[in-house]
């Protein structure tokens, strides 16, 4: 190649590189907000939280205007994003973890494959933990006891109250479950009046409401995703995390696939992406604003405001459990059930 063909290639690749970063500026536009819920819910707080903050960390500073797409735990708006907005990077979306559960996308009606989204972050629960009064803590590995009572929501136990399940099929734990609840308050009390000796939650104000009567403590913790690995929780102590208590318990592979699919279900809430095919120069834009905003004291302070839960994510391990997820087989998924119908939940 000679010199004056090198002179043009370098003329051409540079004005390329202008042209994309002209076009990657957000100057006097307006990017709209998907957000798989309906108003006032979780998932629409955390979004107008960060439609909020993140103009200030895109070049230009657009105005994001929140459109809220409700409907089947947001598949209808996973639905809108593949089927109707354009990959330009002007159409983002705040949707709750249930669309990446292959028991949601799976189903007929969705049309989308949450592992083609650009992920941008998101937040987690910063963990759940499971609470049991010091009085029963004892009777949970003698089989000569009376069993300790799990207490639990109606229907299908949310992920956290699952560790329960797992360490009667995989530790011993003697326990029997106690469902029909209707909330978390409810169970509360049904703790503090010895109706049940044992239940979950993610509540901090609870969590130390409880633990500080003497009367309880934490019995082990999910953990939270950080960095790729699972961590513990500083607001829990020196709790032990759930993963932890089964290293060499998870001999049979589909149990291990079925512990990914519930500690992937478990750790995340919310997240935020592009649509599919958005370019990659665009999706880095929105990576490293938001990247800026939850390292950001006074937004990471008003997420708190909001949920004393909130603990953000980075769009690497929100992306790492979304295709942890997508890899998933029918048959791990199908265990948790097969589990807790052993221990005498109907699942239906």
């Amino acid at each position: 190649m000679n010199t004056v063909s090198v002179s043009l290639l370098a003329l051409l690749v540079g004005g390329s590189a202008a042209a994309a970063q002209d076009a990657a500026s957000f100057q006097g536009k307006t990017v709209a907000m998907v957000v798989g819920s309906a108003p006032g819910g979780g998932t629409d707080a955390y979004g107008r939280l960060v439609a909020g903050s993140l103009p200030a960390y895109l070049p230009g500073s657009p105005t994001i205007v929140v459109r809220n797409v409700a409907g089947a735990d947001g598949i209808v708006a996973m639905n809108f994003m593949v089927q109707q907005a354009v990959p330009d990077g002007f159409t983002i979306t705040a949707v709750p973890n249930t669309v990446a559960d292959p028991l949601n996308y799976r189903k007929p009606q969705a049309h989308y494959d949450p592992t083609t989204f650009g992920v941008i972050g998101g937040a987690g629960r910063g963990g759940e933990v499971l609470l049991i009064s010091r009085d029963a803590e004892k009777r949970l590995t003698d089989k000569q006891a009376a069993p300790v009572i799990m207490g639990s929501l109606g229907g299908v136990p949310r992920s956290g109250m699952q560790m329960t399940a797992w360490g009667v099929e995989l530790l011993g734990w003697n326990a029997k479950w106690v469902i029909g609840y209707r909330g978390t308050n409810e169970l509360t009390l049904a703790l503090e009046r010895g109706e049940i000796d044992m239940t979950a939650t993610g509540n901090l104000f609870l969590i130390r409401k409880l633990v500080d009567t003497g009367k309880f403590k934490i019995l082990v913790q999910s953990g939270t995703l950080k960095n790729g690995a699972i961590e513990s929780r500083p607001d829990f102590g020196d709790a032990p995390i759930m993963t932890k208590m089964l290293d060499g318990k998870l001999n049979d592979p589909l149990a291990a696939k079925a512990f990914e699919y519930w500690s992937s279900i478990a750790v995340t809430d919310k997240w935020l992406a592009l649509p599919p095919k958005s370019a990659k120069p665009m999706l880095d834009l929105y990576r490293d604003a938001y990247g800026k905003i939850i390292r950001d004291a006074e937004f990471l302070e008003r997420a708190r405001r909001i949920s004393e839960d909130f603990s953000p994510m980075t769009s690497t391990d929100v992306e790492t459990l979304i295709h942890r997820l997508g890899s998933l087989p029918p048959q791990a998924i199908d265990y948790m059930t097969v589990i807790l119908r052993k221990q005498g939940l109907d699942t239906q």
